[in-house]
């Protein structure tokens, strides 16, 4: 397992956004974009059970999550891992993350499903950092 440096953790700090790559069920890349935080041991986003991003971790969880640093295109990190993805807490999740990034809690839409997903960096890349 790998983690990430005091500095580079830093990078999750305030509004940061990540681009997210899954797999389709037919190999192919799939990229997003995400909120995204960093639990001290996690990289931590959230999405729906409908969306692609979704579907593709539950049936395949390996990912990568890129986040540039936003004062510095030429500062950034990617996170690879396999997600661990469940239900549980992710409406209070996703609200915590609205209220971050937005100023107040996520407009949830009846019958949405939310799912936090935890990836546990296995290979950690980064370009600009010192440490």
């Amino acid at each position: 397992m790998a983690t990430l440096t005091d500095e580079q953790a830093k990078l999750f700090e305030g509004k940061p956004f990540a681009s997210v790559a899954t797999t389709n069920a037919d190999g192919s890349p799939q990229l997003s974009y995400a909120w995204v935080e960093w639990d001290g041991e996690n990289v931590v986003l959230n999405t729906t059970a409908a969306r692609v991003k979704g579907r593709n971790l539950r049936r395949d969880p390996r990912v990568v999550v890129m986040v540039v640093d936003p004062e510095n295109p030429y500062r950034w990190l990617s996170v690879k891992g396999h997600a661990e993805v469940t239900e549980e807490g992710a409406v209070e999740h996703i609200d915590e993350l609205s209220r971050r990034y937005w100023g107040r809690d996520y407009d949830l839409k009846p019958g949405m499903t939310r799912l936090i997903v935890r990836i546990r960096p296995e290979r950690v890349n980064t370009y600009g950092f010192e440490s």
